[in-house]
């Protein structure tokens, strides 16, 4: 008999089990970002113009966005384990595609069908939280999105130390050998997995889009997600174009340091998790989300290049990523609690609107950034920011006119 989906076996699901799974998510999405502080230097040495060069960090998040609608679906179907390794080796294959491209055409298809397969993170994520144990599946999530989180962020500061050292090529080589790596320790290490929904390929995508329908919990945290996420693209895609300018006029490797900097403000992701484990999701939702408008205030004077902007600028990174983080564990930890049966579904429901958000950020700041530079970055980034607010507003009044119908009802029963 398969094991039940929402009671897995005791401990099956050890530190270093969870640490790996945590490092492995990191270096599975790392690979979609690399670009974002190499963009000149790579519209350099290809002749892309700087819309072109920006489009890089699109297309990566559409392939991303694909990925999860198409492929994350699957683990409830397919054994995981098998899954996760195929598609972290698939992912190093195509890094290497990216790696040796001669012309925007490769460039563009080896990093879109990166983002596809580096959907093996959001294979990793339920299934970690599978494994947990029920009151510590917020802690959980929390880790491994840590990790992936440490992935997106370091990964800009290793892409400009390592194009630094050998080039911008090289950050693409060195992160197809740690997948294939990666690869080899997943299947050694992971517990095999397997779900049987009773469904076929084509009936489950139908059902993954129709879970928007039927959960309204999914679709009010699918918005949030879409939001934030978004107003962290803006930010980032815009970093590289700000910081090589003539304000701040830094190299790769230095802007690929800021990488770090954000960093700090992914480790609100465990946090966000044991505060979930507690029952005070809906809160830090909350404050994150004024957190995350307040945080465009300081951005906004950041673009001069003194000392008060470089302050402002490096404030400004910490509390955003911070805010984005809280959010995002905080949707996911509430989408999980949804169908434990159909965890891989409304995780590729959630990301893949998380996802789309992200792409529409990035294309929105390559436009806004040649027509109104750091200033309309800056206003398009607060107004996102403005509407998640509104947003997580709006479903807090929804939630409390629901209770207050339930009660009505319960107390004309008692009657």
């Amino acid at each position: 008999m398969e094991p039940d989906d929402d009671q897995p076996e005791p401990r099956r699901l050890g530190r270093g089990t969870l640490l790996l799974m945590s490092v492995a998510a990191g270096l599975s999405v790392a690979g979609n970002y690399f670009a974002q502080p190499l963009l000149d230097t790579i519209g350099r040495d290809l002749h892309l113009a700087a819309s072109t060069a920006a489009l890089v960090v699109t297309v990566a998040q559409v392939g991303y966005g694909l990925g999860l609608l198409l492929l994350v679906p699957l683990g409830d179907l397919l054994e995981r384990r098998r899954l996760a390794v195929t598609l972290t080796l698939a992912t190093a294959l195509f890094l290497t595609v990216t790696a040796s491209a001669p012309n925007a055409v490769l460039l563009l298809t080896g990093t879109a069908l990166t983002g596809l397969t580096s959907v093996a993170a959001q294979v990793v994520v339920p299934y970690a939280a599978t494994l947990a144990a029920p009151a510590e599946r917020g802690r959980t999530v929390g880790t491994v999105m840590t990790g992936l989180l440490l992935g997106i962020l370091l990964a800009r500061t290793a892409a400009g130390l390592l194009a630094e050292l050998g080039g911008w090529r090289t950050v693409y080589w060195v992160n197809a050998a740690l997948m294939l790596l990666m690869a080899l320790l997943l299947r050694l290490r992971l517990p095999a997995l397997r779900t049987t929904v009773g469904l076929r390929y084509p009936a489950l995508l139908r059902s993954t889009l129709a879970l928007f329908g039927q959960e309204p919990v999914l679709r009010w945290r699918a918005v949030l997600g879409a939001l934030t996420f978004a107003g962290f693209s803006v930010l980032w895609t815009a970093m590289a174009f700000l910081l090589s300018g003539p304000g701040y006029g830094w190299q790769e490797s230095t802007i690929g340091l800021l990488g770090l900097v954000g960093a700090a403000g992914s480790l609100s992701a465990s946090t966000a998790g044991r505060l979930a484990d507690r029952g005070l999701v809906h809160r830090v939702t909350g404050v994150a989300a004024f957190l995350l408008l307040g945080s465009w205030g300081l951005l906004a004077t950041a673009g001069g290049g003194g000392a008060w902007s470089l302050a402002a600028l490096l404030v400004g990174v910490i509390v955003l990523d911070l805010s984005v983080q809280a959010v995002h564990v905080s949707n996911q930890n509430v989408v999980y609690g949804v169908r434990p049966e159909a965890r891989n579904r409304l995780n590729s429901a959630y990301m893949t609107s998380y996802f789309v958000g992200g792409a529409i950020g990035s294309a929105l700041t390559s436009a806004v950034w040649v027509a109104a530079g750091w200033g309309g970055v800056c206003g398009v980034g607060a107004g996102l920011a403005a509407a998640v607010v509104g947003v997580w507003g709006a479903e807090r009044v929804r939630a409390r006119r629901r209770r207050s119908v339930v009660d009505d009802g319960r107390v004309r029963a008692l009657a």
